[in-house]
């Protein structure tokens, strides 16, 4: 076999004209000098490092957060397009073209300028010793995801209602966009899973993805995708403002780069049901409800069945997986019902929730360095 390595891991250039050949112990390959590509070992340990600064240390300060600067520049500019865009139509088939357009230009712009400001960080960090390289990699990259931050804020949603159903409401409205003041408390519960599950592939699994494919440059565009879409991806009137032409192209560009992701996502939720679903359960018996959902009621096929029942073509796929995962039912009124032959989510829903994406994401680890030597040995021109 023949794995990409760092060049600093002991390169010799045998011919002049070529490029240098290094060993892994585990064979000879040259070496790409396109920053791009990644060697694979150093990107999966970069991962790594980001999950434990994630886990330990958080988020960094606002200031300083790369996806608080993408939150600005698309602040500053969706207002500009919103001054161009019609708010107002005179009939409910009306294209805005000129919004949509402006929008385009802004959204390609901005991931132009975040992506190669990744590129050129990702080439300076090639030249160092590999250790060091790793380090600041994955210091780089932990800005892009943030599963502690997701973890705790679902987790205090549950410690939120067991103050009161009020104080949950409140806590939950911190996680979802939808009105929380009329949610039964399952309905808490339901809306803080969904938010966890779909927040696990947009900000933790798909980033991830992505990095794997193109590296730093691939993570920091599908951050600067993502939080477009939650700024401008809205279906007509929004806060005071017509997005249906103007936050299209963000929201169809995070749909083509969510679609894998998503799927993904809830693959890896199936297999940590599947694989971890009576200790999830506190060892019960297969028999008892909540145990049917990662046994018996959770298949592939429910799965395909479930998932396409949400308006997004991504989000129901990790939700409709949680959903059966769990075997709780989660629904937004009027628009979907998910798994309608599960329980009312109970007090113990969330924490379980939580322990099923934690799972996920052990999953992911093996599966990942799979797809970093398959990366690696494509880049390279196989073997």
């Amino acid at each position: 076999m023949i794995l990409r390595c760092w060049p600093a891991w002991g390169c010799v250039r045998v011919n002049p004209w070529h490029a240098p050949e290094c060993w892994c112990g585990i064979g000879v390959m040259s070496i790409d000098t396109a920053a791009w590509a990644l060697p694979g070992l150093a990107q999966m340990l970069a991962v790594l490092v980001a999950l434990a600064v994630d886990h330990w240390l958080g988020e960094p300060p606002t200031r300083w957060h790369p996806v608080v600067w993408m939150g600005h520049y698309l602040g500053y500019f969706g207002r500009w397009v919103q001054r161009h865009a019609v708010q107002h139509p005179a009939t409910h088939d009306f294209k805005d073209f000129k919004a949509f357009w402006l929008a385009a230009v802004v959204w390609s712009s901005g991931a132009a300028f975040f992506t190669g400001v990744a590129w050129a960080l990702q080439t300076l960090l090639i030249s160092l010793p590999w250790w060091l390289a790793v380090v600041l990699l994955g210091a780089l990259l932990k800005p892009l995801l943030a599963w502690a931050m997701l973890k705790n804020e679902v987790l205090a949603v549950e410690a939120a209602l067991g103050q009161s159903l009020a104080v949950g409401r409140a806590r939950l409205a911190w996680l979802v966009s939808r009105d929380t003041t009329t949610l039964t408390e399952s309905q808490v519960r339901e809306s803080a899973i969904e938010s966890l599950a779909e927040n696990l592939n947009d900000s933790v699994v798909a980033p991830i993805f992505w990095f794997v494919l193109l590296g730093l440059p691939g993570a920091a565009l599908y951050r600067f995708a993502n939080t477009a879409d939650a700024m401008w991806g809205y279906r007509g009137l929004y806060k005071g403002q017509n997005w249906e032409w103007a936050g299209k192209w963000a929201a169809r560009a995070d749909d083509v780069l969510s679609w894998v992701p998503a799927r993904l996502t809830a693959v890896l939720l199936w297999a940590a049901s599947r694989l971890w679903g009576r200790w999830l359960f506190g060892g019960r018996s297969v028999d008892e409800p909540h145990a049917q959902g990662w046994l018996h009621g959770f298949s592939l096929r429910r799965l395909r069945h479930e998932a396409p029942k949400t308006p997004s073509p991504n989000s129901g796929w990790p939700m409709a997986a949680m959903a059966l995962g769990l075997g709780v039912q989660l629904a937004k009124p009027g628009v979907y019902v998910l798994n309608p032959s599960g329980q009312a989510p109970a007090t113990q829903a969330l924490v379980q929730a939580v322990a099923v994406s934690s799972k996920a994401l052990v999953a992911l680890v093996p599966l990942m360095l799979v797809a970093i030597i398959v990366v690696a040995l494509m880049a390279g021109g196989g073997t």
